[in-house]
């Protein structure tokens, strides 16, 4: 059996300020193997975004990585020096983010930018990154990219922009994609196709890839497996249609009630009730207790992971979603 890509064993990320400490990652652990598309899921602020940070060291003071281990092919990526970061960040781990916008330089052409990429991390001349620049525009579905790349961002759609990230991440084959919620924003046909191109390129070029949204509709047709994050922490964890078909966290359940494909037509929506606690008063034991329904009082005790086959999670009560 070969050795995961990716291994994040009990990452602690937490955020220091004047009013307390945000414990905005708290003991995350999971695996991504090479080719395996792995979702985190979860609603905003539970962590998903900064845990994909903190595995390619972009968390900025008051915040840091104060525990655990973040193992790239059998490499601790905990404590290397920046520069060491720089090496593997962009060649053999790439992230794409949600907002292209924010990520292209609206002043240079997209054949600049990703010339400028290659060049920054090997010793090829600029006819051949040019060359490959081109060729991994036509491989993610960019019409005429020669052409394409002599455009600027402002010339091309979301959904096309959104495809140069992708392009752009993919230019050194990397083994490890964080891809931070890049759909979120697009409509629903070229979501679809990107989905579909995404898993295709994973598969076929041997890439591991963490694909981070709130959408689980959008992992359901995408990952291999799940993890489900609430307040800084993985409370399930297993192979897709485990978690979607037989939930053991109450959490994952009210999510899932809460997509209209999950009830029948007409049917109000069942939206899970309250708000996340806030990061700097979580409740004691259960952070979800406050909003579960089949909370009790052994739920002020602090739960474990408990497993079954290739499922875990982290509640006193995993027979929620028969009991529901």
């Amino acid at each position: 059996m070969t050795s995961p890509v990716l291994t994040v064993d009990n990452l602690q990320t937490h955020f220091f300020s004047e009013k307390g400490i945000v414990k905005a990652v708290d003991g995350v652990s999971f695996d991504v193997n090479r080719g395996e598309v792995l979702g985190l899921v979860g609603e905003s602020g539970s962590g998903k975004s900064i845990t994909g940070f903190s595995i390619l060291g972009l968390i900025d003071p008051p915040g840091r990585v104060i525990g655990g281990r973040i193992l790239f092919q059998g490499q601790d990526l905990v404590g290397l020096s920046a520069d060491e970061m720089r090496k593997l960040r962009g060649r053999r781990i790439a992230m794409i983010f949600q907002d292209p916008m924010m990520t292209l330089n609206p002043v240079l052409s997209i054949g600049t930018q990703m010339v400028e990429t290659v060049l920054a991390h090997e010793n090829v001349s600029a006819a051949e990154a040019r060359a490959r620049a081109r060729d991994t525009l036509g491989m993610v579905g960019i019409p005429s990219p020669e052409e394409r790349l002599a455009a600027y961002p402002h010339q091309f759609s979301g959904g096309m922009r959104q495809r140069v990230a992708i392009a752009i991440a993919l230019l050194h084959r990397p083994d490890l994609i964080i891809a931070d919620e890049p759909t979120t924003a697009l409509d629903v046909t070229i979501q679809s196709q990107i989905l579909n191109q995404i898993q295709s390129l994973s598969k076929d070029l041997g890439m591991a890839l963490v694909w981070i949204t709130h959408d689980l509709g959008v992992v359901a047709g995408l990952a291999q497996r799940i993890a489900v994050m609430y307040a800084g922490r993985i409370v399930e964890i297993g192979e897709t249609n485990e978690v979607l078909d037989r939930s053991a966290h109450p959490y994952t359940l009210g999510l899932l009630q809460s997509v209209a494909a999950n009830v029948p037509r007409g049917a109000p929506l069942k939206a899970i009730p309250g708000m996340a606690p806030p990061p700097l008063n979580r409740p004691s034991g259960c952070a979800f207790r406050t909003r579960c329904a089949f909370a009790t009082k052994i739920c002020e005790t602090e739960p474990v992971l408990e497993s079954a086959g290739t499922q875990a999670w982290r509640c006193f009560h995993p027979q929620a979603r028969r009991a529901a």
